[in-house]
């Protein structure tokens, strides 16, 4: 191996070669494989799963005793506390049975003092429990009104009839389920690609530092070059593993039905999801072997890898545990420009839908800017820490020329 080659020549002829080096090694490895086969496996099975679980039906199954406007009203209240109820018309003796059995969630009769009564197997879910409240409700305003000589049906229209005049100043973003779903799947994916990915990065470098390969390897490449090679072969071997799990599930959610947006919206979401995971890998990576290289012992890579991986880790949670509840959430809008938060939270707003283009934009732009600093910064320190073996080297000295 010299400083040039005929299929690649010039100073990234090299680097092309290391690169190749850790794809066949690392697509070689069965446990590589094995990972990649069972992530794929996981994520369309839960998908699967969802399918089957979700099934599509009702909410929940009410019986009524009496005529057709309880179960109207049944439905109705179901509705008004956001609960899909399906209604069965049943006698008091065969409602009690199907509670019983587990064919009912519950048995509602309405006496004629307008006093509504419900019949449960143990306890009512507090979805249910909602919906007959709301109907007790509603019921006893029927009776006062009655009392007092109206009509409830004029009542009950006059009431659905008033609605406050709005004025939007801007227009109204919407997240359906599907969307927030998509989001914190896209979120767990770049999260896990960074974490697997990354670590190996760091791990390969010390392995090549205490097995003394690296003096061999240095011998025929320059250091930044061969730092520039691993990172470029494991990332392109976990661009294909991530588009091959994240094209599978999007695939398997699609043709399942569990996701209902369109095919355009989904593969839009992949796009981007392995544009923020090269992004993101190529920027971590950087900084994962650059750490890797201040150690000679795989039990002390934890250590020097702990900071950056909490930065990962720090944007997956916000990004999965703020943005489901409050997606239009100021602080994470603005974290998920930049670099450092920008690969986990981006992804998640993208999947959700309504990202201005100028934020992508401005959010690409400030990681792409921030790679070629953090290409010196991590060269300078893998370079002169790389064959320093024994104990860990402090940072500032690897700033230091050997």
């Amino acid at each position: 191996m010299t400083g040039t080659s005929s299929a690649a020549p010039g100073r990234f002829g090299p680097v092309w070669l290391v690169a190749t080096r850790e794809i066949r090694t690392r697509w070689e490895s069965k446990a590589w494989r094995l990972i990649t086969l069972v992530t794929l496996i996981a994520v369309v099975g839960f998908v699967v799963v969802m399918k089957f679980v979700s099934g599509g039906g009702p909410d929940a199954t009410v019986g009524y005793v009496g005529g057709q406007a309880v179960g109207q009203q049944i439905t109705a209240s179901g509705k008004a506390t956001g609960l899909d109820v399906e209604t069965r018309k049943v006698s008091a003796d065969a409602g009690r049975q199907q509670v019983r059995d587990g064919d009912l969630d519950a048995l509602v009769r309405i006496d004629p003092r307008g006093v509504v009564h419900v019949t449960a197997k143990r306890e009512l879910g507090s979805d249910v429990e909602a919906a007959v409240t709301a109907l007790a409700q509603q019921t006893a305003i029927h009776e006062q009104v009655t009392k007092l000589g109206g009509d409830p049906a004029t009542f009950e229209r006059a009431v659905a009839a008033a609605h406050p005049q709005v004025t939007n100043l801007e227009p109204p973003r919407t997240f359906s389920p599907d969307q927030l779903a998509l989001g914190v799947i896209a979120g767990v994916l770049i999260y896990l690609s960074l974490m697997m990915n990354g670590q190996i990065v760091a791990q390969g470098v010390v392995e090549e530092k205490s097995s003394r390969v690296v003096e061999l390897l240095l011998a025929a490449v320059r250091p930044w070059q061969l730092m520039a090679g691993k990172v470029l072969g494991i990332g392109l071997l976990g661009l294909a593993q991530m588009v091959v799990i994240a094209g599978g599930g999007a695939i398997a959610a699609v043709a399942t039905g569990v996701l209902t947006i369109s095919i355009a919206a989904t593969l839009n979401v992949v796009v981007w999801l392995v544009v923020w995971f090269v992004l993101g890998f190529f920027a971590y990576a950087l900084v994962f072997a650059a750490a890797g290289a201040l150690v000679s012992r795989q039990e002390d890579v934890g250590g020097v890898v702990m900071p950056p991986l909490m930065l990962v880790i720090l944007g997956y949670v916000i990004g999965v545990s703020v943005l489901p509840s409050d997606p239009a959430n100021g602080v994470v809008r603005v974290l998920s420009w930049l670099p450092v938060f920008s690969p986990t939270l981006m992804p998640i707003r993208v999947a959700m839908g309504g990202v201005p283009a100028w934020e992508l934009v401005l959010a690409v732009a400030l990681i792409v800017l921030a790679i070629p600093g953090l290409i010196w910064l991590a060269a300078r320190i893998y370079s002169n820490a790389v064959l320093r073996t024994g104990a860990r080297v402090k940072v500032r000295d690897a700033f230091r020329s050997l």
